[in-house]
Order: structure tokens, then sequence, then C-alpha cells
């Protein structure tokens, strides 16, 4: 059966919107997918065309030039560019980025910055990572120490999601190592031209082939102090943990994107593949696979959906958008491995879309914030 994919939370106006964003997607982003899988990243000139169509920043208000929507219109385009298999250009966390800064930030944050990341103009990025820290962020080490009328930023970041690319990266780092996480802020560093930074390797990964995720490096970056996002020291843990609904239901989101996605091309796959003289989705092993992956589904599309409504809404909390990650990411990587499966040895070739699926699937479950440390932010709330 052809799943249905409308969703509770659209309406024509959305409907509409979907259909610009997925003739974008089918025209700008997916012939160019395989370049960028080679080179490791998307290039500017294709976040360029994203910010001129009005694809960054759609739940940005109008005054700082973006879209004036809200987290449904992000949620569509990170449904279209899921569905395909398409990770190479990270809106996601473009839009965490400026929603720290439309959240915490200081108006002159705002108008400066905003308005050049709904362009395209600046990729976002943040930098929290370190080498030995993973999800434990309050033993990060690198440092912010106060120095002529500003911060000097001296440290190490890795895995950082659009890396490569990043004209603006938010650092957290320690203004005042003593206070733990109280001492703990989040930096502004333009990228262009920036004394004592440097961006490392594009990291190789298991998938995400098209992904920029690299390490970034700061030696003694100056910054003035106007650079501490929202003006005042020490705010950047609860900063951080403030946003943490958005940034986790983000991920549920694609997760269910791509497991519809998987479900399609599997289900058009074996209609047409035939073994011993008939489509192999004649065999009840087929069809029985096929119910169930769509039976998984249709459960969590109603969640995801409640979800979206919540937050737009403004009552989606923590434990719950945790739910949503953690239920949502185990169920892609279960759903892609059925779907994989009833490729046969096709399903193992990086040309077909479910292998990369399949190797894309696997760090859902770990960035974001481990699924185990979903667990505890679960458990934290029974």
């Amino acid at each position: 059966m052809t799943l249905d994919t409308r969703r509770s939370w659209s309406d024509p106006d959305l409907d509409l919107f979907r259909d610009n964003v997925a003739r974008f997607v089918e025209n700008e982003v997916l012939p160019h997918d395989e370049e960028a899988r080679r080179r490791g990243n998307v290039g500017h000139a294709l976040w360029h065309k994203a910010g001129a169509n009005g694809l960054l920043c759609t739940d940005i208000p109008e005054q700082y030039e973006g879209g004036g929507g809200d987290f449904r219109h992000e949620a569509i385009v990170y449904e279209e560019l899921a569905r395909r298999a398409l990770t190479g250009i990270s809106t996601s966390v473009h839009a965490i980025v400026a929603h720290y800064i439309l959240n915490h930030g200081t108006e002159a944050q705002r108008q400066a910055y905003l308005p050049r990341m709904a362009r395209g103009e600046l990729v976002g990025a943040i930098a929290m990572t370190e080498p030995g820290t993973g999800s434990d962020l309050q033993a990060i080490r690198a440092k912010a120490d106060k120095r002529d009328g500003g911060y000097a930023i001296s440290g190490t970041k890795t895995f950082i999601t659009n890396g490569y690319l990043a004209g603006l990266v938010l650092v957290v780092a320690k203004t005042d190592p003593a206070q733990g996480a109280r001492g703990t802020s989040i930096l502004i560093v333009e990228t262009q031209d920036c004394k004592g930074y440097s961006v490392g390797r594009v990291l190789d990964k298991i998938g995400l082939k098209a992904q920029d995720t690299s390490e970034l490096f700061f030696d003694e970056v100056w910054v003035p102090e106007d650079r501490i996002l929202g003006g005042e020291e020490g705010k950047g843990f609860f900063q951080l943990m403030s946003d943490l609904p958005y940034e986790r239901l983000i991920i549920g989101v694609t997760a269910l994107a791509a497991m519809e996605g998987a479900y399609e091309a599997t289900l058009a796959y074996t209609r047409e593949r035939k073994a011993f003289g008939k489509p192999v989705a004649d065999f009840q092993n087929t069809r029985y696979k096929l119910a169930e992956v769509a039976t998984q589904i249709k459960v969590g599309r109603a969640f995801i959906d409640q979800c979206v409504e919540r937050l737009v809404a403004g009552t989606l909390d923590t434990a719950t958008a945790s739910m949503a990650k953690l239920w949502a990411t185990e169920a892609q990587g279960r759903v892609v491995d059925e779907c994989l499966q009833l490729f046969g040895g096709y399903g193992y070739m990086n040309e077909y879309m479910i292998a990369r699926m399949y190797a894309d699937a696997r760090v859902q479950r770990i960035y974001g914030g481990t699924n185990e440390i979903m667990k505890e932010v679960i458990a934290r709330a029974l």
C-alpha cells in the first residue's frame, strides 16, 4: 500500500510550500549529490540558492529577513531532504544556530547575523563537542580568556556539522572554569579572515558523505566582548538546555521522513524485481515485512505530528522531545535495515538510496545527545 503522507499539522499553504521545497530539492540538490559526496561538502553556491529560494531560516521573523513561518515550515524542508537521503546541506544545524541567536542573542546580534544566515551568506555551525567529551558538555576544556576588551578563545572542537563551510560558529567555551556549568558561555565567531581559526580535515564518516563534518581549531582567536551570546557571561549552559526540544524534535522529524522514503523505495523495488518468476512483493515474507514497516511508520507519524503541533504551540517539553528522538531513531534503524534486506545484494550497493539511508541512519542514535542520554532524561521526568 502507498502510505498516506498527509500531516495533521498541514494546511493548503503548507502543502504549496512543500511543493516548492520538493521542486528545489529535485532540481538543485539531488542532481549534484554524487559530486557533493565525493567532495565531502555541498559548496557555498547551494547555500546561496537555498537562501534565495526561501528555504533557510523559514521560522525566523520577517524583520530579520527570515521566512516568518514556524517549525512546520522547517519540518517540511527536513522531510523533503531526508526522504531522498540528501544529508549534505544541514539546514537543521543552520536553523538551530539561528534560533540560539534569535532566542538568546542581543538585538544587535540578531540584526547582524540573522539576515545573512537567511540569505545563505553565512553558514551556521555550533562547536560543542571536543575530543574526549561527547555528551558531557560540562567537561569541555575550550577556554575564552578575557583580554583587551574581548575574549581570546583556545581549544579544539570535533564532529562539527557544517564545519568546513561555516561562516559563523557558536563556540561553547569556559569563561570561568572555576564555576563549572555556570562558567560556560557561548561566543560568536565569524570565520572569514579570522586570525587563529583553522578548519581541520572533513571527517571520514561511514555515512553522511556529502555533509562537511569537521574538526575546528581555535588558537587565541580574539573576539570583542559584544560577541558573547546575549551579552552576558555564564549563560551558555542555560542557553544550550533551553533549546533542546527544538533540536531533538528535528531528529525525530528527519527519522520519520527517512523511514517513509525507505518504505516507498522498497515497495517500488519489490514490485518490479522478480524472483522465481514472480515479483518479490508477491512473497508472503515480503508482504509481512512491509506490513510491519508500514505499521511502525503510521504509529510514529501520529506521535511525531503531535510533537510538531506541541512545539508550534510552545508546549513541547524536553522529556517528550527526548522520547521522540529516542523512539523515532531506534525505529529508523529497524525499518531501514528491514527495507535493505528486501533489496537483497543490491541493497548493499552505495548506488542504491537504501544503502545510503542505512549508513546515514546509524548516527541518528548518537548525535543530538545519545539515545542512552535520552533514556536518562526521560527517566528523570517520570
